[in-house]
């Protein structure tokens, strides 16, 4: 009778060799969960960053596009830009444009209480994308452009390239000389690693 008891005691229990193995399994079963989840974090972080470079590229796109639509051109009559197809000037007119930086005259809304007609200026200013905005002086015509009201519209910005050009159908330039013409401006932007789609904007005439 001891004996027959002794055996199934023995029989009803687990060998170290099934312990070892079932312990393996559960490890590898961890791991996979842990890599898994790991994967799904790093995603969503991806996925994270590219809606907000997204969003931001959408944003300060349209900030573009809304202002230049809105903008006073025509012949500056202090040092800007002649614009094309119109023929008539007006005095408050402002557009210049440099490889690096386009500055021009719009109505914009600043906050929630001022806003009105203002001098503005989109320029690379080391590796930021920023955006200084001025009243002018009596004439029309900005002043030190360094002691303007400033927001940054693009961080850790690498590359910002300024063109124009007077018809659709012509080149694009970067140099103006005295008495050209502008109808379409184009922004090239690159921040991190990547370039942005081409920012083509028609100059109001």
């Amino acid at each position: 009778m001891r004996s027959v008891s002794s055996d199934r005691s023995v029989s009803a229990g687990f060998t170290l060799v099934e312990v070892v193995v079932a312990l393996a399994i559960l490890s590898l079963v961890m791991l996979a969960t842990i890599t898994g989840l790991r994967t799904l974090a790093n995603t969503q972080v991806s996925l994270g960053r590219m809606t907000e470079r997204v969003d931001g590229i959408r944003a300060v796109s349209s900030f573009l596009r809304d202002t230049m639509e809105s903008a006073a051109v025509g012949s500056s009559s202090g040092g800007g830009l002649a614009l094309g197809g119109g023929g008539s000037s007006r005095e408050s007119a402002y557009l210049e444009m440099a490889p690096d930086g386009l500055a021009w005259k719009s109505t914009i809304l600043i906050g929630e209480r001022f806003g009105g007609s203002y001098l503005l200026r989109v320029a690379r200013e080391d590796e930021q994308l920023v955006l200084r905005w001025q009243e002018g002086d009596a004439s029309g015509q900005p002043q030190d452009w360094s002691q303007a009201q400033a927001r940054t519209l693009v961080e850790g910005l690498q590359d910002f390239e300024v063109s124009w050009r007077e018809t659709i159908q012509g080149d694009w330039r970067q140099q103006w000389q005295q008495g050209d013409k502008v109808g379409w401006v184009r922004l090239q932007v690159k921040a991190a690693n990547r370039y942005w789609p081409e920012l083509i904007m028609q100059v109001p005439q």
